[in-house]
């Protein structure tokens, strides 16, 4: 994508010569001067192919070359719709005019002598890209919003999409048109309405900015947004490198959501919605012109039934958007309709087989559909904050059930609940749990709290205060899903745990696979060493069991002993399990 040059010495610089001493001494010159995006290309048969991908703010192409000399190079680019207007400069050791003339003539910008002189070269450099931001903002930036306009999109979307193409990646269009414009234009005027352009642009491009698309979404950084204006309340986005359609309706929402708050325009607000339309490559079109209209075509489609709202062009993603809502609807209400409940898993000693522990597992029975799978309800609980308020009423149940149990002398064991990144971040979590756990009337150091490694990711240092807090209530601390996220155990000698979890990704190929089984050994030594506990994920086959018992594994979980089961059918399978150790 062209990008707007905000200090002259961001501009990617291109050099096509074959003789690569030569670039790289004019590559040392200019970074002296802080200029530091280069691409050195020494196959001038390559040039059009590499500017394609580069898209280069300047070009310093020599003429003499073997393969394709550099008449002909020049000749293909300014015949190339995107590089009409690309600086060139010819680096040449030649001194006679007609090569000069005829550079010229092919649509050469400036001229500099090899050997090359650095002081030259500096200014030649300078004074091209200063030309060439100036004609660019004037070119291809609305001078309202700032945002690259109309004329930049049509340079750039074709390319975005052979990208996508070359990556075998999605890739969306958005069509956003703020509802009823032109009535805020005749109410407040064409300066108001200029006014609400731009703060409503600011608000698009904060909402769409942000990385933390959803927690689940592991690559959600990567994802590209250019936003442009269109014209009058009209705007288009381009995602690029979409690993799923899920993200461009998560950002849709994020755009509404923004638009809908009130303008302030000359001490009078303002109340604005607007309707988005998205076509998707390449489930719809791999074509430039067929994603535009179907973009446009869902846009209307959402105007006519009012607005403040978006529409996949595709049917099927539309279905499946629309089945999603219903879901994100129905789980708002679970926790008021009493709809969740709480399965618990137990936690066996590995060499005893009695039950020490269980984990309690969150279970929505909804009334048009019965039980709702976790794999679907759980991430959009994350994405939606929803986790917050249901981990809240996870805690709570699971403590309310293990007082029931130490009350009536039935169970004296431990349980463990899953905590949400979400929950960490929630400035009330600490309160709330303590609230909780005194309320219940446990002995905290019956609860152990888990979570997964990812939480350690983002300000670790911060984490490990709010982890001690924890502690000093009493309660115990696990990390779940152990060995799949946090890559250095620098910091884990320093983590205020008592229990490490082993992933079942490792545990389904113990005792076959010998990496798997060197990780799991590694990993229970590692706790042995620090004075941790170890609990087993997904254990299934009596062959496992018997090579995590040999190895000295603590405890072990999975469909070998039991599947979660509720609260009143626990009793019989701790009696079982405890009958057969």
């Amino acid at each position: 994508m062209r990008k707007k040059i905000s200090r002259l010495t961001d501009a990617a610089i291109m050099m096509i010569d074959d003789e690569m001493i030569t670039m790289e001494i004019v590559q040392a010159y200019l970074e002296e001067d802080g200029y530091h995006d280069f691409y050195l290309e020494d196959k001038s048969q390559m040039a059009i192919e590499r500017l394609e991908q580069v898209m280069p703010d300047i070009l310093l192409l020599d003429l003499v070359m073997p393969a394709v000399n550099g008449f002909d190079v020049l000749y293909a680019v300014r015949k190339h719709y995107k590089f009409k207007h690309l600086p060139v400069i010819i680096l040449t050791s030649s001194t006679e005019t007609s090569n000069k003339l005829r550079a010229l003539d092919l649509g050469a910008t400036d001229f500099l002598a090899k050997p090359v002189d650095q002081s030259e070269l500096r200014l030649r450099i300078r004074n091209t890209l200063a030309a060439k931001a100036y004609t660019d903002q004037l070119a291809f930036f609305d001078p309202l919003t700032n945002l690259p306009n109309r004329l930049m999109f049509n340079e750039n979307f074709d390319l975005a999409i052979q990208k996508a193409s070359r990556a075998h990646e999605q890739m969306a269009l958005l069509n956003i048109t703020l509802d009823d414009f032109g009535r805020i234009n005749a109410s407040i005027g064409v300066e108001g309405g200029d006014q609400a352009i731009t703060q409503v642009a600011r608000r698009i491009e904060k909402a769409v900015r942000k990385t933390d698309i959803v927690s689940n979404f592991s690559l959600s950084k990567k994802i590209k947004r250019n936003l442009f204006r269109n014209e009058g309340g009209a705007f288009l986005l381009v995602l690029e490198h979409l690993d799923d359609s899920s993200v461009t309706a998560i950002i849709s929402k994020r755009i509404l959501k923004a638009v809908k708050k009130p303008l302030l325009i000359e001490e009078t607000e303002i109340y604005i919605t607007a309707s988005i339309g998205i076509a998707t490559f390449p489930l719809e079109s791999t074509d430039s012109l067929t994603l535009q209209r179907l973009a446009r075509n869902a846009n209307e489609f959402v105007k006519k039934n009012g607005g403040d709202a978006f529409q996949f062009s595709a049917p099927e993603i539309n279905f499946m958007y629309r089945k999603r809502l219903d879901l994100e609807n129905s789980l708002r209400k679970a926790i008021e309709n009493n709809e969740f409940t709480l399965h618990y898993q137990p936690k066996v000693d590995a060499r005893q087989g009695e039950i020490r522990g269980v984990e309690a597992l969150l279970r929505w029975i909804r009334p048009s559909e019965g039980m709702v799978s976790p794999d679907q309800f759980i991430p959009l609980a994350e994405e939606t904050g929803l986790i917050i308020p249901i981990g809240n009423w996870v805690l709570h149940e699971a403590c309310r059930q293990l007082a029931e149990w130490h009350r009536s002398g039935t169970l004296e064991i431990e349980m463990s609940v899953n905590l949400s990144a979400k929950q960490f971040q929630d400035k009330n979590f600490y309160a709330i749990t303590r609230q909780i756990i005194e309320k219940s009337g446990i002995s905290p150091h019956f609860l152990t709290l888990e979570f997964t490694e990812s939480l350690l990711m983002d300000d670790i240092d911060s984490r490990i205060r709010q982890l001690e807090q924890l502690k000093q209530l009493g309660v115990k601390l696990s990390i779940d899903d152990f060995g799949t996220g946090f890559s250095s155990l620098s910091y884990l000698r320093k983590l205020p745990v008592d229990e490490l979890k082993i992933d079942r990704s490792f545990i389904k190929n113990v005792p076959d696979k010998n990496n798997s089984c060197a990780i799991v050994r590694s990993v229970i030594f590692l706790a042995n060493q620090l004075g941790l506990k170890t609990v087993a994920e997904g254990v299934e086959t009596e062959e496992q069991r018997h090579y995590l018992e040999k190895e000295q594994c603590h405890q072990i979980q999975g469909y070998f002993f039991s599947r979660p089961l509720p609260a009143e059918k626990l009793y019989d399978q701790y009696l079982r399990l405890k009958k057969q150790a």
